[in-house]
């Protein structure tokens, strides 16, 4: 099952049908994919689940349906076990970014992390799970697809948030503040902590 976010609100690609009620079930390959991200924007639709008999063609079927942006981030630790976040929009969120051309993925995630906090000297130590995640641009919606990387530094300079990409803040948060950071932050983002097991109470 894919979890795809939609102004924070869930959409679940599964191929799997249950009994509950709390959601709108639709077919993959019927639906017209843009009326429902609508509705999910205009908040008509909290929770949705579309359904596709085959696991492996899920994600194909949905990208056959809507642009995709491919992006790399990264989730950053120093030497305290500190993670980096930016904060931008009004929301604690993780640096990321679009590949560029002939750019292999891991090369954008570590570009875009020094772009978007100063912060280099950057060693990719594991890989995460991919988010997924609808938004708008230019009047046209687009999934995008971003794959995370766990990363190290041994950086001891100041963070400095890119301003030209609206970053206001770049902080280490020490693990036992990431759960009050995460209350502000976006629902894919609290994914990857979740699968790291690292917010301590």
């Amino acid at each position: 099952m894919y979890k795809v976010f939609v102004n924070d609100k869930p959409l679940f690609l599964t191929n799997k049908i249950s009994k509950e009620t709390d959601f709108q079930l639709f077919l993959l390959e019927s639906i017209d994919i843009k009326q429902i991200i609508v509705k999910i924007f205009q908040n008509k639709i909290q929770k949705a689940y579309l359904y596709h008999p085959d696991e492996k063609e899920i994600m194909k079927t949905l990208k056959a349906k809507i642009p995709v942006n491919k992006a790399g981030g990264g989730l950053v630790y120093n030497k305290k076990g500190e993670v980096l976040f930016i904060f931008r929009n009004g929301k604690w969120d993780l640096p990321k970014g679009g590949v560029e051309k002939k750019e292999e993925i891991e090369q954008t995630a570590i570009r875009e992390v020094e772009e978007e906090t100063g912060v280099t000297n950057l060693k990719i130590t594991n890989k995460l799970q991919k988010t997924y995640h609808i938004f708008k641009r230019n009047g046209v919606y687009k999934l995008k697809i971003t794959h995370w990387f766990e990363m190290q530094t041994d950086f001891e300079g100041t963070p400095q948030g890119q301003l030209e990409e609206g970053i206001e803040k770049v902080a280490w948060i020490p693990p036992n503040k990431i759960s009050e950071v995460l209350k502000n932050s976006y629902e894919n983002i609290k994914l990857l902590f979740e699968e790291e097991n690292i917010i301590k109470s």
